[in-house]
């Protein structure tokens, strides 16, 4: 069916797969003939509660999230996890590592610093953050409570493709724009947490997966919803969880085992992203903002040689059908967010206007 949709390249809320939202409006009026909407029933109903323990299993098939790690549907966002990681673990020394690689990790590290001695053990501002640190580059502090990092940089455009060894520093990441992109090995962690809204499920809901013997350490002035231990002891239902997002994201995991699960996923995505990257290193009038090496495949940045074409570019674009390509506005230029849901004919489209506007200006 032609529903007259466009290519929407925002960096979120992000587009959402058409056979999830097709499902979602099928169920909408009455779910699997409970004679209400799930937007309706009460989160304590046994309508309910299945879905969220069948989420939460195809959430834990599709990381291979192993015996020992709790799963944990909150609310508040990625950035409430910015105060709720300090303040759930950095009692252990007093002190944690953290790496500045863009804009969400610095936010956290600031966050941090309220609640200990925070030591900022990479930092990529020096070149704008276009570039993720190295292993060797990286000064680890051995007696942090954990390390700190940011996967993907949805502003700046780059993303880590290795995973820091920190020897027995506990790792929290935030996998907040390209969780269920490519495979983890979730065991390398303390702390995982997402917002919903890219690559998941609609904005509103936020994944937490932890080690659940990290749990139980709290600051004494630690808020209770800000109390990991009480949320898996509560089973995340201390309060009304956000009910709607749990069960899209059921329904975009249903989609992802379409694609061959996150294996499948990570080979899609690249193809994609590598797809842009092609077109804008061989262009004359574009360069790439990330440096090679660095780029993600989940947000690609890039530029013209003035604002003033920048600017063009974008207006053309959006009347061509493609959707929020305009850059953050801390950097300007321009940004294509193509997490998993992006179509590869979205792509093909965009790479197209890309050698076309090239051609022209």
């Amino acid at each position: 069916m032609d529903y007259d949709r466009i290519f929407n390249f925002s960096a979120g809320p992000s587009t959402l797969p058409v056979s999830v939202l097709e499902s979602a409006r099928d169920d909408l009026l009455n779910y699997k003939g409970s004679g209400m909407s799930v937007m309706e029933m009460s989160h304590r109903s046994s309508v309910f509660d299945a879905i969220f323990q069948d989420t939460k299993a195809k959430l834990r098939k599709a990381l291979n999230v192993p015996e020992g790690y709790a799963i944990l549907f909150l609310q508040g966002g990625a950035s409430s996890q910015f105060s709720m990681v300090p303040l759930n673990l950095i009692s252990a020394t007093g002190k944690a590592d953290y790496a500045v690689t863009g804009n969400f990790a610095n936010l956290a590290c600031k966050e941090a610093q309220k609640y200990g001695q925070i030591h900022i053990a990479a930092s990529s501002a020096d070149q704008n953050h276009s570039y993720i640190p190295t292993q060797e580059q990286l000064q680890l502090d051995p007696e942090a409570s954990y390390f700190y990092y940011c996967a993907n940089n949805t502003i700046y455009g780059t993303e880590w493709s290795y995973v820091p060894e920190t020897g027995k520093v506990p790792l929290v990441c935030d996998m907040s724009s390209d969780i269920l992109s490519r495979p983890i090995d979730v065991s390398k962690y303390g702390v995982i947490f997402a917002g919903a809204q890219k690559n998941m499920a609609p904005a509103g809901l936020t994944v937490v997966i932890m080690r659940e013997d990290l749990a139980g350490h709290e600051l004494p002035y630690t808020p209770l919803m800000m109390n990991y231990q009480t949320m898996i002891a509560k089973d995340s239902m201390y309060n009304t969880p956000p009910c709607w997002c749990i069960y899209m994201l059921g329904l975009v995991l249903d989609w992802l085992e379409t694609q061959g699960g996150v294996a499948g996923m990570e080979r899609i995505k690249h193809k994609k992203a590598q797809m842009l990257y092609d077109v804008i290193d061989n262009s004359r009038l574009f360069t790439a903002a990330a440096q090679k090496g660095s780029r993600s495949d989940m947000n690609v940045t890039f530029r013209t040689a003035s604002p003033e074409l920048d600017a063009k570019f974008v207006k053309e674009a959006t009347a061509a059908g493609m959707s929020n390509l305009k850059g953050h506005r801390n950097v300007g230029g321009m940004r294509a967010s193509i997490y998993n849901a992006m179509p590869m004919e979205g792509i093909e489209t965009l790479a197209a206007f890309i050698e076309a506007f090239d051609r022209a200006n």
